[in-house]
Protein backbone atom coordinates (compact mmCIF):
# COMPACT_ATOMS: atom_id res chain seq x y z
CA UNK A 1 0.00 0.00 0.00
CA UNK A 2 1.49 3.62 -0.61
CA UNK A 3 0.82 6.32 1.41
CA UNK A 4 0.74 9.33 -0.90
CA UNK A 5 -0.29 13.10 -0.28
CA UNK A 6 -2.83 13.53 -2.89
CA UNK A 7 -5.65 10.26 -3.89
CA UNK A 8 -6.95 11.79 -6.53
CA UNK A 9 -5.38 9.96 -10.01
CA UNK A 10 -6.11 6.82 -7.93
CA UNK A 11 -10.09 7.67 -6.84
CA UNK A 12 -10.30 8.30 -11.08
CA UNK A 13 -9.62 5.00 -12.07
CA UNK A 14 -12.68 2.38 -12.39
CA UNK A 15 -13.94 0.45 -9.61
CA UNK A 16 -11.74 2.37 -6.80
CA UNK A 17 -13.79 3.45 -4.01
CA UNK A 18 -12.84 6.16 -1.22
CA UNK A 19 -12.97 4.65 2.12
CA UNK A 20 -12.55 6.90 5.54
CA UNK A 21 -11.19 5.12 8.61
CA UNK A 22 -9.87 5.57 11.60
CA UNK A 23 -9.07 9.41 10.43
CA UNK A 24 -7.71 8.23 7.39
CA UNK A 25 -8.32 8.18 4.17
CA UNK A 26 -8.02 4.91 1.84
CA UNK A 27 -8.27 3.86 -1.85
CA UNK A 28 -9.32 0.51 -2.58
CA UNK A 29 -9.74 -0.93 -5.66
CA UNK A 30 -11.19 -4.71 -6.20
CA UNK A 31 -10.32 -4.81 -9.88
CA UNK A 32 -6.53 -3.77 -9.76
CA UNK A 33 -5.34 -4.11 -5.59
CA UNK A 34 -2.14 -2.66 -6.64
CA UNK A 35 -3.86 0.63 -6.82
CA UNK A 36 -4.42 0.55 -2.62
CA UNK A 37 -3.81 3.77 -1.43
CA UNK A 38 -3.60 5.51 2.50
CA UNK A 39 -3.71 9.57 2.71
CA UNK A 40 -2.69 10.96 6.55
Amino acid sequence: MKVRSSLRGLKRKASSIVVRRRGKLFVINKADPRQKARQG
